[in-house]
């Protein structure tokens, strides 16, 4: 289970204060899949970072009692003069993995061949988002957070994250961020829509999309 208790994050820039998440409540069951639906802006990827434990709340708390990715295609990890195996050493080193089996799962699923001998630095944004999936489905986590990246790359490499996300991987907790309102209706079971910072959950999907269609 996952709980967001009062949840509520602002940014400083410049001197001035925004405030994009206010008082956040949601509580997240084993097995859900929810979607965060929710205009540019809106604080969906906020949202799923604070999750993540990538950024922290300015104030309320999240509580959580299953593993949890990292948000899936989620970059900023990585080190860029570091090769793409080194980086997935790094990865099976913190999460305590044997460093061979994360290697063979990521040449198989990036396809990205000898690049991934170059430095990170070197990658197009694409490879990046490839390197960076692969390796956030490498480690088995208990609920997955998804921030649009299921389009990233060819509908070849769309094919395949889909049916190694939402195939094998169909009993496990997910949070999805994404305007594609078919890809919700296909794929979740609850949704959140998030407005002028607030976030209102729905457990009929189809009302949520329309609700959120008609903002």
């Amino acid at each position: 289970m996952i709980i967001c208790r009062n949840v509520s994050k602002e940014y400083r820039h410049a001197g001035q204060r925004k405030q994009v998440l206010k008082g956040v409540n949601l509580t997240v069951n084993r097995g859900d899949r929810i979607a965060l639906l929710g205009r540019n802006g809106a604080g969906k990827s906020t949202l799923i970072k604070l999750i993540g434990g990538v950024e922290m709340p300015t104030s309320g708390r999240i509580e959580h009692s299953m593993s949890i990715s990292w948000p899936l295609g989620f970059a900023g990890g990585f080190q860029g003069s570091l090769t793409g195996y080194d980086n997935a050493r790094f990865i099976a080193r913190i999460y305590q993995r044997q460093y061979a089996d994360i290697r063979a799962f990521v040449e198989d699923f990036t396809e990205l061949g000898a690049q991934l001998r170059m430095p990170v630095k070197t990658y197009s944004s694409g490879m990046r988002a490839r390197l960076a999936f692969a390796l956030s489905l490498a480690i088995e986590f208990d609920c997955y957070l998804i921030d649009e990246i299921i389009l990233v790359g060819d509908q070849n490499f769309h094919r395949k994250c889909r049916a190694e996300l939402f195939e094998k991987r169909a009993d496990r907790t997910m949070i999805l961020a994404s305007h594609d309102t078919g890809t919700v209706r296909e794929l979740c079971n609850r949704a959140v829509i998030i407005d002028q910072g607030q976030a209102v959950a729905y457990d009929d999907v189809d009302f949520a999309v329309d609700t959120y269609s008609a903002l």
